[in-house]
């Protein structure tokens, strides 16, 4: 063989062989990824269960000096947390040393200290669990219970970005009275014989009170995020303009992802998959709500984007709005951590979970049957819809590896 034959036939070899293993890499990296995954799914699984405990083992903090400290840029709790069932317990009992109005916002709060210095934010009922709300998406009160089971989704999900959440019974007599501002005070009425209170919110009326059953209050308390990390507040880029017959730009105008993947900061970084993950978050739990988001201040995008106030969910489990998975329908990507955590959880697993996961609350049972069954049905459209998109641009443009460095230009 000639010389310069041999030395083409060593090029092809050579490239042949780099192609090789580098699609071999890509492959072992990508098995590697998922077998992670796979590993995480069933570790999140095993701990599912979270019984509220006084006891906090081998250590002297505080609960709440422990929830603080999980606290990083990119999650709210790690995926280890065998104190969970002692803060969750702590949130629940501990007593309550001052009461005020909630902090500002459209809907009925009240944030309570608890002992020890916490910041809790109280949500009273004003639903039993079977009740469904009509109209429109974001129609009606917050539901107390649906920021309990958002919470425990949040961790399903294994974005870890929620707050912490439980329910709690409060004797709105003797508990919250003695310790309440005069601001709140001045809210209370009594209706019947039971206690109420109408606190101070954009939509709080004296004609709207919540009611205890006599002075018993069944509601949530979700653990205020520690000061050393304030929030920014963020319009939603898919946010609703909730007037009627305008329409958002994203409603109309299917190629609105490419405006959005041009700006900052959706155009580099997390952000823009943390608004998919919010988007799937959302749908499961039927929440189209979502008009503004919060992120850690100075975060230059790269803070999560954290799931607050997710109590204009589970209000109806025969609406299933299809215009909340706009983000990803319209950006065609997901994380493939993602998009693996979602199809370990169909065939029921997801429903299974949820009751799982909440079964220990003290306002258990946290949903209805109805409920369960449309988070399972909801998470099959979500299947669906990426699955378009898989066909559509092919999986190697759609499923996003979160494990390096993004940018969606």
């Amino acid at each position: 063989m000639k010389l310069k034959q041999r030395v083409v036939l060593l090029a092809i070899l050579l490239v042949i062989f780099i192609f090789t293993k580098v699609f071999l890499i890509d492959n072992l990296d990508t098995s590697a990824a998922n077998r992670e995954d796979q590993r995480a799914f069933h570790r999140m699984m095993a701990g599912l269960r979270v019984e509220l405990v006084p006891k906090l083992d081998h250590t002297l903090q505080s609960p709440w000096e422990i929830a603080a400290q999980w606290v990083v840029p990119r999650e709210v709790y790690p995926e280890e947390t065998p104190e969970l069932g002692a803060i969750m317990h702590a949130m629940a009992t501990k007593k309550i040393i001052k009461a005020d109005v909630g902090y500002k916002g459209t809907q009925l709060k009240a944030l309570l200290i608890l002992e020890g210095g916490q910041k809790v934010v109280f949500k009273p009922k004003r639903y039993n669990r079977d009740y469904v709300v009509e109209g429109e998406p974001y129609a009606g009160y917050d539901r107390h219970n649906a920021e309990v089971a958002a919470f425990h989704l949040d961790r399903i999900l294994g974005f870890r970005r929620a707050p912490l959440v439980v329910g709690r019974y409060v004797n709105l007599r003797t508990e919250i009275k003695p310790v309440a501002t005069e601001q709140l005070l001045s809210t209370f009425l009594t209706v019947g014989n039971n206690t109420c209170f109408y606190g101070k919110c954009y939509y709080c009326r004296e004609t709207e009170p919540a009611c205890a059953d006599g002075d018993t209050m069944e509601g949530s308390v979700t653990l205020w995020l520690p000061d050393v990390w304030p929030l920014q507040k963020h319009r939603h880029p898919w946010g609703r303009t909730y007037r009627e017959g305008k329409l958002a730009r994203w409603e109309y105008d299917e190629s609105y992802c490419d405006a959005v993947k041009k700006t900052s900061p959706y155009d580099s970084g997390p952000r823009l998959l943390d608004i998919i993950d919010t988007a799937i978050f959302d749908y499961l739990i039927g929440n189209a709500d979502r008009h503004h988001y919060e992120s850690f201040q100075d975060d230059e995008g790269a803070s999560m984007l954290i799931l607050l106030d997710n109590a204009k969910s589970f209000g109806n489990p025969s609406l299933d709005e299809r215009s909340i998975l706009a983000p990803l329908y319209q950006c065609c990507i997901i994380r493939v951590s993602t998009w693996n955590r979602l199809n370990y959880l169909k065939d029921g697993v997801l429903k299974s979970a949820l009751k799982s996961a909440t079964a220990h609350d003290p306002i258990a049972p946290v949903l209805s049957e109805p409920h369960l069954d449309a988070a399972d049905q909801r998470l099959l459209s979500v299947l669906a819809t990426v699955k378009q998109c898989t066909d559509q641009f092919g999986a190697d443009a759609v499923l996003v590896e979160d494990r390096m460095p993004l940018s969606h230009l």
